[in-house]
């Protein structure tokens, strides 16, 4: 249930009904908005808490939250929650770009790609140090010099950067190099690393799982907010279908769905979903226009030579044609297309 606090409650009774509701064995979690604050209180409720607590000077009213998600959701913070990573901000009225190889293959390539996608539009560059494939004889990435790479170039080139973290294991090693954790599909409901990000703080890129629902993924990002981390973005990267035309099926529907049942911001990774590059543009666009903070694209100036997912690398070229796209379709809908800082 959610504590609503009467406008301009002092921080005096907003302290105290935290104290309440963590005597009552609740865990408060306080949202500051404009106007007014607000407490979550999870945990296992009896009928008699809510009363207790709206007997409490400075509470309006207590309202139960309805939806499995309580810390996602938009009863708990009503206004769209914006994630900031370096000075890059997600989920604002700008669009934001992240773009980049799917994995860092060397230092040379990683500066060339990045270079070309900071040119172009980029505001975080992304790659893989730790790649989770399918085939063992894959390229599985380079690890933690591959993250060495990819924090050089970011910090040559004024990026942030985003990259995979694939067990709980590996968090204290990630976060040490990167701006924002990326967790993948295949760890969706890896429930350990979700809290292990939770506990670390720093912002989190959260793919949906390719078999999951909507109401799963966001009870994937309630682990991660339930321990603390508010810095969570969504994103919507497809999901198995019949169909077996394209990679994955880009769910273009999941992204309204979400903006209506939760404050976190979303984006779309078109590249997964369409597994060929010709189709990127067209699923980028589509998620834009259906209300996406952003998209996360792979890009490679010399794709017949990646070691991973080539087919679907956008070359330097087209990414430009894309980003001038995404900018034309964002301001129809009343929005910007964000800047980098120059390095």
């Amino acid at each position: 249930m959610i504590v609503i606090m009467q406008q301009g409650a002092s921080e005096e009774q907003i302290n105290h009904a935290v104290e309440r509701i963590e005597q009552l064995g609740l865990t408060p979690h306080v949202s500051r908005g404009q106007f007014r604050s607000i407490i979550g209180a999870i945990g296992e409720k009896l009928p008699a808490h809510q009363q207790i607590l709206e007997a409490l000077d400075g509470v309006e009213r207590v309202v139960p939250i309805m939806k499995p998600f309580k810390l996602a959701s938009r009863e708990f913070h009503a206004e769209n929650s914006v994630v900031t990573v370096g000075a890059v901000a997600i989920g604002g009225p700008e669009v934001a770009v992240i773009a980049g190889p799917c994995a860092v293959e060397n230092a040379q390539m990683l500066d060339r790609i990045g270079r070309a996608v900071a040119r172009r539009g980029a505001v975080m560059l992304r790659g893989g140090a730790f790649k989770p494939r399918t085939s063992p004889y894959d390229f599985q990435g380079l690890g933690e010099e591959g993250l060495k790479m990819l924090r050089e170039t970011g910090d040559r080139l004024g990026l942030p950067v985003v990259s995979e973290v694939l067990a709980a294991s590996d968090v204290q090693l990630v976060g040490r190099y990167v701006d924002m954790f990326q967790i993948g599909t295949r760890n969706m409901q890896n429930f350990q690393l979700l809290k292990e990000v939770g506990e670390y703080g720093k912002p989190v890129l959260l793919k949906r799982g390719f078999a999951a629902t909507v109401r799963e993924y966001l009870m994937s990002a309630e682990y991660i907010l339930s321990r603390g981390n508010r810095d969570v973005v969504l994103c919507e990267r497809g999901i198995k279908t019949f169909e077996n035309e394209v990679r994955f099926t880009l769910d273009v529907s999941a992204v309204p769905v979400i903006k209506e049942y939760s404050h976190l911001p979303i984006i779309v990774d078109p590249s997964h979903a369409a597994g060929r590059r010709q189709w990127v543009a067209a699923l980028a666009l589509s998620g834009i226009a259906a209300g996406a903070d952003g998209i996360i694209v792979e890009v490679h100036d010399r794709p017949e030579e990646a070691l991973c997912d080539g087919p679907q690398a956008l070359t330097p070229e087209a990414f430009e044609e894309l980003v001038e796209h995404v900018r034309k379709v964002a301001a129809a809908l009343g929005r910007g297309l964000a800047a980098r800082n120059p390095a």
